[in-house]
This record gives C-alpha cells, structure tokens and sequence, in this order.
C-alpha cells in the first residue's frame, strides 16, 4: 500500500500522465476538438473568379459587396477574397467602358467577322477592281482593291444580294450565280465585242460558313482564264461610260442575241415545232429593233451605215419568218441558215465602226462557260 503524498509535493508525470494545460490541444478533422469550424463565404470565391477573369464585371462587384455584407453578420471567411473580387471587377468595368467608348470593341468584333468570313467579299462594289491571292477559283479567302486602270485579277461588274434564312447549299448558291451574273454582264459591258475572249464571268459566292456571318453577296466578276495574265484597264461600257447613240445601237444588238441565244437544245430533226416557235421568237425581235433603229436620230456620219444595217435586219427578218412557217425539215433549214448569213455581216461592222465601237467579232475560244466560281 503506497503512501499518499504529503500536501504541497508534485505528482510525478510518466508517460500516460494527465496532459499539462499548457500542451497544445488535438485537432480533429474539421479544427479544434470540440470547435466547428469556419466556413468560406461563396460569394467572395464567386467575387474573386469574375474578377481575375473579368468576365461580367458588374455581376463580379455585385456578389463582392454582397459576400462582403454577409462575413460582417456571420463571421465567415473569405473577407480578402471579396474585397480582391471588387477591386477587380471594379478594373474590369472602366477598362470595359474605355472600349466600348472608343469603339476598339465594334473594331474586333468586326475582324472576328472578317476572319471567319475569309474575305473581303461583301465590301466590293459594282465596279471595283482587284486582285485576289489565292486565285479566281476554288476557295478565295482574301481580296485587295486596286485601281482599274492597272493590272488586276477580277472586275466586278455585279452583286446579287440572296434572301436571309438558312444556307441553300452550294449547288443551290451555283445555279442562282449561273442565272444571275450571265444575264447581268451585258448591262455592265454592253458591247460584247469589246470584251477579250480570254475573258470568263467567275463569282465569289457566300460559303456556309460565311453565311453564319451575315454573307448574302453573290459577287458576279469578269477574270482571265489565264491567271497569269490577268486584266489591265476597266471593261465597263455602259450609260455611264458610252455616249447616247453607242447605248441605243448596243441594246438593239443585244436583245437580238439574247434571242438567238434561246435556240432549242435538240436539232431541227427531233424538234421542228420548237424550232419554228423560236425563228417566230427572232422575227418579232428583229421588227422591234429595227423600229429602234429607223427611230433613233442617228449622227451624219452614222446614218447610212445604220440605215444598211436595219435593211439587212429586215432581210433577216423574212428569212425567219419562213423558217417559222417552214413544213419540214429541209425547208426550215434553208431558211435558217440564211438568215444567220446576217447575223454580224459587213454592214454591222460598218455602224460599229461609224458609232465608234469594237469591230472584231467577239472570240469565245477559251471562255469555260458557266462552271467558274470561288466560294468565300
């Protein structure tokens, strides 16, 4: 049996002995044994995200103040977090301010366009000029304008601006620029004969991707089919480059062709009935024009060689009336052939020549015809 201690000894301390008060209490998992612990305020980590990423700015001073409110009543943590997030933001929303003020940001908005359309496609206009890096044909990515009057790669001579909603396809987007550009060339160069035959109609057509962007513009171009070659010098003649009686003789010339184009595909053995329908199309073209013709007051210089002409056209005029009225086969090709012996005669280089305008018949040796084209 031990004896007790006497009154005022200390209790010797071995290795299970009671803790002194002055050691270091245990931690738990969540903090102080027995404490629970601080939580982290979430606004203030939510404040602190949008300001390092200044992404919505305002929404990130909003939740700082917020969460800087909320640690003051319930003594969670974080207060250092929020105030980073406001001072942040804060940053954010005046570096936000000088953008949009200065318009850097409608700038760079704009070139993210501009890059992922490609192209410059959309600011060419009826009657620039330009040369095009990566070609005619194919994928065109990028443009630059130059003067007409120096050696360039395309001229564009029209835009055709396509309906919104949802891309058609390429070969929808195709078909529309086959109908469109061919039939508009002859208002930007009325003279066909003054355009080189090494010269082709090409489109800068809108892209699917491109169409996200707002592209609707069907670019109509004239181009060489030799690339190499290029353009020099505008082919533009039209009213605002030709003088009033070079206008009048070209668009009589040109609605006769624009008949003449619209021949029946099968031949006179498979179709006769189309084909006397459409030598009955040309004659009452060719009534119209010569009545334009006799009607226009022509310069000295130009009336008789004019006046020939419009006779040759009426002599043309009854051969195609016979060719309509012809029974058979043999008879209708008669007819026909001479009436096209007419058809760019003497007499019409005579009036070009009188009127001042090109008096080589067009080539169209080289010209590809229709399948030339360059998405954007």
């Amino acid at each position: 049996m031990s004896t007790p201690p006497p009154p005022g000894s200390r209790q010797p301390q071995g290795p299970y002995g009671p803790p002194s008060a002055n050691w270091p209490q245990p931690y738990g998992p969540y903090g102080p044994a027995g404490h629970p612990p601080v939580s982290v305020n979430a606004l203030a980590v939510a404040a602190l995200v949008l300001g390092v990423l200044c992404f919505l700015p305002a929404a990130g001073l909003v939740l700082g103040l917020v969460a800087l409110w909320q640690i003051r009543r319930s003594g969670q943590s974080g207060r250092g977090m929020a105030i980073a997030g406001v001072v942040l933001s804060s940053v954010g929303i005046v570096l936000w301010v000088v953008t949009l003020s200065t318009g850097v940001a409608s700038d760079a908005w704009e070139g993210v366009k501009d890059g992922a359309r490609g192209n410059e496609s959309l600011s060419l206009r009826k009657g620039d000029c330009f040369d095009a890096p990566g070609g005619l044909e194919g994928d065109t990515y990028d443009v630059d304008p130059v003067s007409c009057a120096g050696r360039h790669d395309g001229e564009v001579f029209a835009v055709v601006t396509l309906p919104g909603g949802t891309f058609p396809g390429d070969t929808k987007v195709t078909g529309i620029a086959d109908e469109k550009c061919y039939a508009l060339q002859d208002q930007y160069a009325m003279d066909a004969w003054a355009i080189p035959g090494d010269v082709d109609v090409y489109y800068l057509m809108p892209s699917r991707d491109s169409w996200r962007y707002g592209d609707r513009a069907i670019t109509c171009v004239f181009g060489n089919t030799d690339e190499k070659a290029g353009l020099t010098g505008s082919l533009r003649g039209d009213p605002t480059t030709l003088d009033t009686d070079q206008v009048v003789f070209l668009a009589a010339s040109n609605a006769v062709d624009a008949a003449l184009y619209e021949a029946p595909e099968d031949t006179p053995e498979d179709d006769l009935a189309g084909h006397r329908a459409w030598a009955a199309q040309v004659r009452d073209v060719l009534g119209e024009q010569i009545e334009a013709l006799r009607g226009h007051p022509w310069p000295s210089s130009a009336e008789k060689p004019v006046a020939d002409l419009a006779g040759d056209l009426e002599d043309a005029r009854d051969e195609w009336a016979r060719a309509s009225a012809a029974t058979d086969v043999d008879t209708y090709t008669t007819h026909h052939d001479k009436a096209y012996a007419y058809v760019d005669g003497p007499a019409t280089v005579t009036a070009r020549k009188a009127l001042g305008l090109a008096t080589a018949p067009p080539s169209y040796a080289g010209r590809t015809g229709g399948d030339s084209e360059a998405q954007v």
